[in-house]
């Protein structure tokens, strides 16, 4: 893992702070020094926390971008660094056309502001969509990595490989920058985990992305282990729990099972994410402090 410590907080606009990872995020940075600017179009619920501000902006219209990033009247008069979470946040949830059309333009727009500006430390949302899921054709090997070749299989995840196109391509204009695609599993709340007990009986209900997820929590922390990675260039990573969302069955099992004859690359622990996070661990420090078993059985212990 690279040194961090002369990576100093500073202010730091997020768009999409308003939404269940971005909530999460402000939380965070605000928790270790950063001055949050939140651009998005729905105030977050609930007063501003300390040391954060919110401003309404449309991401889609590149001037607003522009004017949100470079300086707003009392707000800031310029950023050390953007984190970009606003989407439309998965397939379906808008018209093919208009997912891609709304999810590329914004991060267009992000960096080419971020870059207008003379931001060079951007951290943005990627997908764990990007590697294949919902894995109809199964992945090449288990777990999966960041090593193989993207397989977008809807225009959401089309759009976020593009994204990490273009991220790529804006590093090879400035050698200077640092932009860092984080590849999130499916973000979760506390309260989301009551319902996982039940997806032990059937394992189809979570095939869809090998049983991984995210605590809002530690993808935050992500988040802030990205900002404070001192190396320019550009990077993805995956960031997952480290264990699935099955009770008992073992992830071994489950991988024999629903996708047999695809090569298991190393042992397995029993509950094992398997959507490797093990890029992110050595690279970034990165390591999730949250499990949702542990939610579960202290909610057990209160009843």
């Amino acid at each position: 893992m690279a040194d961090v410590a002369d990576v100093a907080a500073g202010q730091v606009a997020v768009t999409g702070g308003s939404g269940k990872l971005g909530r999460a995020v402000v939380a965070e940075l605000l928790d270790h020094g950063w001055q949050v600017h939140n651009l998005d179009q729905a105030a977050p619920p609930g007063p501003a926390l300390p040391g954060s501000a919110f401003t309404r902006v449309d991401l889609t219209d590149y001037g607003q971008v522009v004017e949100a990033l470079t300086g707003i009247d009392d707000r800031h008069r310029g950023l050390d660094a953007v984190v970009h979470l606003a989407a439309v946040p998965g397939p379906g949830m808008a018209g093919n056309a208009a997912t891609f059309a709304n999810n590329i333009r914004c991060s267009y727009n992000v960096f080419a502001a971020a870059r207008l500006a003379g931001i060079r430390n951007v951290v943005w949302a990627s997908s764990e969509t990007v590697l294949g899921l919902p894995f109809e054709t199964p992945p090449p090997y288990i777990p999966v990595d960041e090593e193989y070749a993207a397989r977008p299989e809807t225009s959401y995840s089309l759009a976020k490989h593009l994204d990490e196109q273009m991220a790529a391509q804006f590093a090879r204009w400035d050698p200077r920058l640092k932009i860092v695609g984080l590849r999130f599993s499916n973000v979760m709340e506390p309260h989301d985990y009551a319902a996982f007990p039940g997806f032990d009986a059937d394992p189809s209900l979570r095939k869809w992305n090998l049983w991984s997820y995210i605590d809002a929590r530690d993808g935050a922390m992500a988040v802030r282990r990205a900002l404070e990675y001192p190396e320019p260039g550009f990077e993805v990573f995956i960031i997952a729990n480290a264990d699935t969302v099955m009770a008992t069955r073992t992830s071994a099992d489950l991988a024999a099972e629903v996708f047999p004859g695809v090569p298991v690359v190393r042992e397995l622990g029993e509950h094992e994410s398997l959507l490797s996070i093990e890029k992110a661990r050595r690279v970034l420090g990165y390591e999730p402090r949250h499990s949702w078993r542990d939610e579960v059985r202290g909610r057990a212990r209160e009843a």
